[in-house]
């Protein structure tokens, strides 16, 4: 097949959003059951259109306006905001300090480039198969967390399109969260501090925390494989330096300067990240995951839209898309659970 032209994107995306896109699951999803008066009008959403132009404060009455505006956009790109005090697309007639972010998914974005440390293969935007081993240790680590030690239940893990993934978590209590909440989460789940401007270090307690210790029961049964074996990372000095430079001084002290090369390593492996994970602010955007290049290869639509496909059901995106329902199938369960369970308590009364 011919490679692609990006001069063709733009008809493409018309077709896709025609013909593919799946609006009845998206609408139901972020509609939540309609049992909050509104929830889906107060929600903001925002497109990325052709030369980078950036809409914000987009919001809409219903699914059909939703996909009436998508088709008309044609968004590259297009980012999922918070609930809102007031109907997004209305802000600037509100009073000032009155429109207000009130509810928003718990998001997780697990970036392939925060494990360039500790990765040979690839490093940046390029990925390999050794390089997803990574992913499927911090989708394991992070999810076992969020459902046992947070109790967590509708967590929707998915391909950011191009890094890494993302996980939403949509529980009705998480929904509702405070900043200072997701902060306290965030830091929880985080080993690896620094970034950019300072240099990073794993920062481990004297006396080692449960999630740590559970999260390394699950990083070794792939660790020695994927490090030693695939990635061969003691190989040469240089790759060594970045282990240790991960290291905090007073376990680098103790590593190399008084234990024997078992002991060393049998410490080493306890340093092991989880990844630097982010969903603070209740007001931020995260993207969608229903944007093209977050679902399957420019290539692989052209050749189903040249097919004549216009069901997804058809396509490639189906098992992705069937996943996204049961996800929305549990959902409903739990609430209509959650509203007999209050009806019960009414009665009661």
């Amino acid at each position: 097949m011919e490679s692609f032209d990006p001069a063709e994107l733009p008809e493409l995306l018309k077709l896709y959003y025609r013909r593919l896109f799946p609006y009845a699951q998206y609408y139901r999803w972020l509609n939540y059951g309609g049992v909050v008066k509104n929830y889906f009008q107060h929600r903001e959403f925002s497109f990325t259109l052709k030369d980078d132009i950036y809409i914000r404060y987009q919001s809409f009455n219903n699914q059909s306006d939703l996909e009436k505006e998508m088709q008309k956009m044609n968004p590259y790109k297009i980012d999922i905001g918070a609930v809102y005090s007031h109907r997004p697309n209305l802000h600037n007639t509100v009073k000032l300090g009155a429109f207000q972010a009130q509810e928003k998914e718990l998001v997780f974005d697990i970036d392939m480039t925060d494990y360039d440390d500790v990765r040979r293969c690839c490093s940046s935007a390029d990925i390999c198969s050794k390089c997803w081993t990574l992913m499927t240790m911090a989708i394991r680590v992070i999810d076992r967390a969020l459902k046992e030690d947070f109790g967590f239940k509708h967590r929707l893990w998915v391909y950011s399109g191009r890094r890494g993934v993302h996980c939403w978590v949509c529980d009705e209590s998480v929904r509702k969260l405070s900043s200072a909440v997701r902060s306290g989460i965030v830091e929880y789940l985080s080993l690896v501090k620094g970034g950019q401007d300072v240099k990073k270090k794993v920062h481990l307690s004297e006396k080692i925390h449960p999630f740590v210790r559970r999260s390394i029961n699950i990083i070794k049964k792939y660790f020695e494989e994927y490090a030693l074996v695939g990635q061969d990372i003691l190989e040469n000095k240089e790759s060594w330096d970045k282990i240790l430079a991960l290291l905090p001084e007073n376990i680098l002290y103790k590593t190399f300067k008084s234990h024997s090369s078992l002991q060393r390593w049998e410490q080493l492996k306890k340093t092991i990240s989880t990844s630097q994970v982010y969903s603070i602010e209740i007001k931020s955007l995260q993207e969608s995951w229903l944007c093209v290049h977050a679902l399957l290869s420019t290539n692989m639509l052209i050749m189903m839209l040249m097919l004549g496909h216009s069901d997804y059901k058809k396509t490639s995106l189906a098992p992705y898309v069937k996943v996204f329902e049961q996800f929305l199938e549990n959902l409903d369960k739990s609430r209509k659970g959650e509203l007999l369970k209050k009806s019960d308590l009414q009665k009661d009364f």
